[in-house]
């Protein structure tokens, strides 16, 4: 499902008083902001809005120039992607966290590793030359979809999941269609491929299943070997459908703190430890927007690009979003990572909150 975005730069009021730390913040285990370049006293400010506002906020992870800032957690609602009924979780750093649509970007991810190892098609390969048994739906422009076009969600494929889930929300197919691929492709072209941007769960589902090709093993496999193990990430899991397809799209969950190392490695060009686990090329494009997504912000390669304000100027940023107020933040001129975990499933205003509270953290750095 499409993540709620409401995301607008506007300026916030800070408090800036001499606070040395935040250390005295119940949930919040934190270093000395000012040793990082953050004023302490916003700082505060922004860990206080996380630990006492109303929202129902479960993680923060904020890391700068590779150390860490802050970690905080609170008790909240929570449903994961398969559940009907909310539960109330004492989160903590040990607690993984569905990260719905922040799992497609992860998924970017994994194209470009399978595509320095020549496993998997270039961007401007067409997909339906890939799916020989689709070749019934080559006309209407389907034809011209690119593999560049699935991971920009510009394909031009009729595709609304805005809406709750039910029968008219077509991402609540992918879980249960026997053929994903003939699901997505079959639907009619709502504009030209290439030239619109509309959020398309299905096209990371399409991917997912090229990927497993190319590789020749699960999604979640490929994962573990070549991006997890790499990092040290060891404690996560990649949900299933009712089919036993991992959800490329929306089944990905792991601790906000190890989300903050994939959001490290994206501000190393690709780079841990000293081995090139995503090739350096391929996380540059990741973090260059390609279109226009009508909500004032950008789009490219199953990452969301804007822009926040700190030290005076627009700092552009690339971000993983995930419905309920899934964050994955990387302003890479300040060499800041932000994540954050929600529980605000569909709530406009929540998003709001969430987006909100990354502006105040970015506009807490001082130098």
């Amino acid at each position: 499902m499409r993540p709620v975005l409401s995301f607008a730069v506007a300026s916030v009021a800070l408090c800036s008083g001499a606070t040395t730390a935040a250390a005295t913040i119940a949930g919040c285990d934190t270093a000395h902001g000012a040793a990082n370049g953050f004023d302490p006293g916003r700082l505060y400010a922004a860990l206080s809005a996380f630990q006492s506002g109303s929202a129902n906020l479960h993680g923060l992870v904020i890391e700068r120039r590779g150390a860490s800032v802050a970690e905080c957690y609170r008790t909240g609602k929570d449903k994961p992607v398969f559940s009907m009924f909310s539960h109330t979780v004492d989160f903590d750093a040990a607690t993984r966290h569905d990260l719905r649509s922040v799992s497609k970007s992860v998924t970017g991810l994994l194209w470009g590793i399978a595509l320095a190892e020549r496993k998997v098609p270039p961007p401007d390969a067409r997909v339906l030359d890939l799916l020989p048994d689709l070749a019934d739906l080559k006309k209407e422009g389907r034809q011209d979809i690119t593999i560049g076009h699935l991971l920009d969600m510009t394909g031009g494929l009729a595709w609304d999941e805005s809406g709750p889930y039910g029968l008219r929300n077509p991402e609540f197919g992918l879980y249960w269609r026997g053929a994903q691929a003939r699901y997505v492709f079959k639907r009619p072209m709502a504009s030209p491929a290439g030239q619109r941007f509309n959020y398309n769960g299905g096209g990371t589902a399409v991917l997912a299943e090229l990927l497993e090709q190319g590789v020749g093993m699960p999604l979640p496999a490929y994962a573990r070997e070549r991006l997890f193990t790499p990092l040290g990430i060891t404690d996560w899991e990649w949900l299933t459908d009712f089919r036993g397809r991992p959800l490329a799209f929306a089944g990905l969950r792991m601790r906000p703190r190890d989300l903050a190392r994939i959001g490290q490695l994206m501000l190393q060009r690709g780079r841990w430890n000293g081995t090139q686990v995503v090739p350096a090329d391929w996380i540059d494009a990741s973090l260059q927007p390609h279109v226009d997504t009508g909500d004032g912000l950008q789009y490219g390669y199953q990452w969301w690009h804007g822009k926040t304000r700190a030290l005076g100027r627009e700092q552009a940023w690339t971000a993983a979003f995930g419905n309920g107020g899934q964050r994955l933040f990387v302003v890479p001129s300040l060499g800041l990572v932000v994540v954050v975990t929600a529980g605000m499933y569909n709530d406009e205003g929540g998003a709001v909150r969430v987006n909100r509270l990354f502006d105040q953290i970015a506009a807490a750095v001082e130098r």
